[in-house]
């Protein structure tokens, strides 16, 4: 049987105080985010704050000749949107769905205005965007100095720490604009890992076989982020 959909999915969601989870709850909407789907572009004005359960969204930089980067991954631990109550209506980056599954979306407006009573919500979600930017510097540091091999056991150990499951449905194309590398690099490096017996990758889908050994093979940046997170969000309640 599948698992029911609930907001508490969500470990921001589950992490609001009573009222305040009570105010809002009337107003999340429960939704798809089908593979590829694009929940805003680069520049465009947010409407909309998003909140993962069992999808991962990437969070992109793109370039004027349509290349692109991954800058940072928002799951169930997160909260997408940021800029809304960072000062700003719009942001530089494109969010675009990687791992298909569902989440609940809420009007900027609301949670702007719950921003401003400068509560405990207020609060949660400062300290989940200095973990966000820890995510984004440090990936800006892998992409820089460690080789497309690393880049990518980091990238694969970030989706299983925000998903249930070892099956991931990664396309070469969506890696190789992920990590901002070319195809042949992304082939390259997904097949070491599969002779070194860490995962088994056929037609866009990697299942992992090794996770410890995955995590030996990763760069020092994996650990990184995770110890972040876990030190600025190690109250917030964690869902199976």
């Amino acid at each position: 049987m599948p698992t029911p959909h609930n907001t508490t999915q969500n470990h921001i969601l589950a992490a609001f105080p009573s009222a305040e989870y009570e105010r809002l709850l009337p107003h999340l909407e429960l939704i798809p985010m089908p593979l590829g789907e694009v929940l805003y572009e680069s520049g465009g004005r947010l409407q909309h704050v998003y909140f993962p359960t069992t999808s991962i969204v990437s969070l992109q930089f793109v370039l004027e000749d349509g290349a692109s980067a991954e800058i940072a991954v928002v799951g169930n631990e997160g909260i997408l949107g940021i800029s809304l109550f960072m000062g700003g209506d719009t942001t530089p980056s494109r969010a675009l769905v990687r791992s298909a599954g569902y989440g609940y979306r809420l009007k900027a407006q609301l949670l702007q205005q719950e921003f401003g009573r400068a509560g405990p919500v207020m609060r949660l979600l400062l300290r989940y965007t200095q973990a966000l930017i820890t995510q984004m510097t440090q990936t800006a540091v892998c992409n820089r100095h460690h080789s497309v091999e690393q880049q990518l056991c980091r990238a694969l150990l970030l989706s299983l720490d925000r998903l249930s499951t070892d099956s991931l449905v990664m396309t070469q194309e969506l890696i190789a604009g992920m990590l901002g590398v070319r195809r042949e690099g992304v082939t390259e490096a997904a097949g070491n890992l599969q002779r070194a017996g860490l995962i088994r990758y056929s037609r866009g889908r990697i299942d992992v076989l090794d996770r410890p050994g995955l995590e030996k093979a990763v760069c020092e940046c994996y650990a990184v982020v995770k110890a972040e997170f876990e030190r600025l969000l190690s109250d917030i309640p964690r869902s199976d």
